[in-house]
């Protein structure tokens, strides 16, 4: 896995196209698992937690004559809380002014203040938009569609409206067909076995972020965050040591669990997704430190990788 953030002159080509798709949507509408769908691969972590997405995830699909540049995004927040929700709307923010086309994914059973806070985001934007109509699979007849559908499009207009199931990946080679007859003709911006401008030490701070969520549940504290103090490569190793932070000490008993058992789970199951990722042996050793206050103090942010122009 590649860390390059772009491709030099060597790369361009003609009659190609290449071109930024944004995926957007209220917090925990599927908008990761959609991503993973479309690149045939897990690069973003997937809970039913919300926020589980807190930085721009990137996300490169080339085929023979096109590239499509994914961007998941945190999801926008009406409400900008902590130093932390407006880091959050930020990215996301960026993303948008970034995007040539930009993919709007809602839930078909539910639609909320949220979701038109999320598309009144929309309307400086001069990107093609696209409606993604989510969950399609859990549905007992199209004809629930049409209202929902009609009541979207009153408040902005789509160039498309897309059933899918992300879940499934029902209709997502349609959806992608779409985007591809709307990318610029241009060179591509990375190299064709790229799948990620992210580095191998964010993804392992992600898939612990993911197993924490997964092992904790409901009892995860909102105020939770993870660190790589360490990332190094040795023969036919990867030594990795990951620092959890909370805001309370409260928080750390629930974290490390009676007798360490579910800090351990957490390190056992991380270790085998990053050895499954990275293709090597992994040596994960986990603490968990307390540090009040750090979702909003903006020092401590941007220290963790909450930033605009962060990419590690």
């Amino acid at each position: 896995m590649s860390s390059i953030d772009s491709a030099d002159e060597g790369l361009l080509r003609p009659s190609t196209q290449c071109g930024f798709v944004a995926i957007v949507g209220r917090p925990n509408v599927g908008k990761s698992t959609l991503l993973n769908r479309l690149l045939g691969q897990k690069i973003s972590i997937t809970s039913k937690k919300p926020q589980t997405t807190r930085h721009q995830i990137v996300g490169i699909k080339t085929e023979s004559h096109y590239q499509i540049v994914f961007v998941d995004t945190p999801g926008l927040h009406r409400k900008e809380k902590t130093a932390l929700n407006r880091a959050l709307n930020k990215a996301s923010g960026s993303a948008l002014r970034d995007a040539d086309i930009i993919v709007v994914l809602v839930d078909r059973n539910r639609w909320s203040d949220e979701d038109e806070f999320v598309i009144s985001k929309l309307a400086s934007s001069r990107a093609v938009k696209l409606l993604a109509l989510n969950k399609i699979d859990a549905m007992e007849s199209k004809n629930d569609l049409l209202p929902a559908i009609a009541k979207i499009q009153s408040i902005c207009k789509f160039a498309e409206v897309v059933p899918v199931s992300a879940l499934d990946g029902t209709n997502l080679d349609t959806l992608e067909r779409l985007l591809v007859d709307r990318l610029p003709a241009s060179g591509f911006l990375f190299p064709e076995d790229q799948v990620t401008n992210r580095s191998e030490r964010f993804m392992a701070m992600e898939i612990i972020r993911e197993k924490l969520m997964r092992q904790l549940g409901s009892e995860l504290p909102y105020d939770i965050a993870v660190a790589i103090e360490q990332f190094r490569e040795e023969e036919g190793l990867i030594r990795i040591h990951g620092l959890i932070l909370v805001d309370r000490e409260s928080q750390k008993k629930i974290v490390i669990g009676r007798h360490g058992a579910k800090l351990k789970r957490v390190g056992t199951d991380a270790r085998k997704d990053m050895e499954k990722l990275f293709d090597n042996k992994v040596m994960l050793e986990l603490w968990v430190k307390v540090k009040s206050g750090w979702s909003d103090d903006e020092r401590a942010l941007q220290s963790l990788g909450y930033s605009e122009s962060s990419g590690s």
